[in-house]
Formats: structure tokens, C-alpha cells, sequence
């Protein structure tokens, strides 16, 4: 990661994708499982401002191979939930 502000930026363009797809599956099939849709919504900000919070609180004495490590963790688990909350989007629009 090159820095904080750009992880952040990514944080917030890939969750704000998830929610776009949401909405654009709440327009398309109207109420048809609205409330699994939203329990999505919210687990994915709920885990956005997880992700956040872990970048911001950052542990500042660390060394830099440590640090490293431990954004591309942050970076590795925003990519699985994104991808975990697009199969489940997916898997609604199947049933």
C-alpha cells in the first residue's frame, strides 16, 4: 500500500459498488427480498467502517515490513468481503 489516504479511497469506491448494486437490485425486482438487501447494506458499512477504523489505528511504533503486512491484511479482507457480499447478491437475484 502506498498510502493510508489511497486505501481509504478504496475502501470507500469498492463498498460503495456493493451498495450501488443493491440499490440497482432493490429498483429492478422492487420489494422482493428488500430486507435481505438491506441486512447486506448494513453488514457491508458495518464492516467498511471496521476496515476504516483498522486503518486509522494503525500500531505507530511498528516497523515498516511490519506495517506493510498488516495493510495488506486490511487490503486482503476488503477484497473478500466485497467478493462475499457480491456472491450473496448474486445468490439473491438466482433464487
Amino acid at each position: 500500500m502506498a498510502k493510508k489516504r489511497e486505501l481509504k479511497k478504496d475502501i470507500d469506491f469498492l463498498v460503495n459498488e456493493v451498495i450501488s448494486d443493491c440499490y440497482t437490485y432493490l429498483y429492478l425486482n422492487g420489494n422482493k427480498k428488500q430486507d435481505q438487501v438491506i441486512t447486506l447494506m448494513n453488514e457491508v458499512v458495518e464492516k467498511r467502517n471496521e476496515l476504516i477504523h483498522r486503518v486509522n489505528h494503525s500500531d505507530k511504533k511498528a516497523d515498516r515490513k511490519q506495517n506493510r503486512e498488516y495493510f495488506r491484511t486490511v487490503f486482503n479482507d476488503l477484497l473478500s468481503m466485497v467478493d462475499l457480499s457480491f456472491s450473496k447478491l448474486s445468490d439473491l437475484t438466482k433464487a
